[in-house]
């Protein structure tokens, strides 16, 4: 029997270069998947268990009308998985301008809360799962990436909240947190990089699967890094 068999994943950032591995794992693992992204299609990934959503979650607005759209085709959302996220640094607290901060704000904690918001009324009816992508430096900062650092940290505890909240109801609620990972658009922005000591996608894939199955069920407000060969 398939890990996630008969269940129903609605996975944001679906076709990037983490979330296509995570679709294509949830896919394996015998989700149905909800696939959200700006410009995603039915034809990105053919398969007769995967459904495109094109959206964006900019506001309240937009996770309401998407997740309105789910519902009226699905019966059920078993497992929201978040990859929804963007990087910006190269600049101290004061050097950092506003434009930087409100765009790691919106992609790395306000689409994650508004689509969390949106989404536990309908996971509370069997319980469910809720699970984000954060990052490493949510709990470990670095140098010059003050904006994103902070934006993670604040997804990390929204994530730690949701499960305070919602034990009861048997929703669990964990965040992942990758080191580097070895996506083609951090191999173009390191070019010298020691590539083997990063985090494979597809690691963090098959750890949202596990999260998201049966056999993750204890697991719940967890925060668990996935750093490779990085010290």
């Amino acid at each position: 029997m398939y890990q996630l068999e008969g269940k129903i994943a609605l996975i944001t950032g679906a076709k990037g270069g983490l979330g296509s591995h995570v679709t294509e794992a949830f896919l394996a693992a015998g989700a149905t998947v909800l696939g959200v992204s700006r410009s995603i299609r039915d034809t990105d990934f053919v398969h007769p268990r995967f459904a495109a959503f094109p959206a964006e979650l900019s506001s309240g607005d937009s996770a309401r009308q998407l997740v309105g759209q789910v519902t009226a085709r699905f019966p059920r959302i078993d497992a929201l998985v978040h990859v929804i996220g963007g990087f910006e640094g190269g600049a101290t607290i004061d050097e950092t301008n506003d434009a930087t901060f409100e765009r790691m704000l919106d992609l790395n904690y306000r689409s994650a809360f508004f689509i969390i918001r949106t989404v536990l009324p309908h996971l509370r009816r069997d319980g469910g799962r809720v699970l984000a992508v954060a990052s490493r430096q949510a709990v470990e900062p670095a140098p010059m990436v003050g904006a994103y650092s902070a934006s993670k940290a604040a997804l990390v505890s929204l994530v730690r909240t949701v499960s305070l909240e919602n034990r009861a109801s048997g929703i669990t609620a964990n965040s992942v947190l990758p080191a580097t990972m070895d996506t083609p658009a951090n191999r173009a922005a390191m070019p010298t990089a020691d590539f083997s000591q990063w985090v494979r996608p597809a690691d963090v894939a098959a750890l949202l699967v596990h999260l998201a199955s049966d056999a993750g069920a204890a697991i719940n407000g967890a925060a668990i890094g996935v750093y490779g060969g990085q010290s």
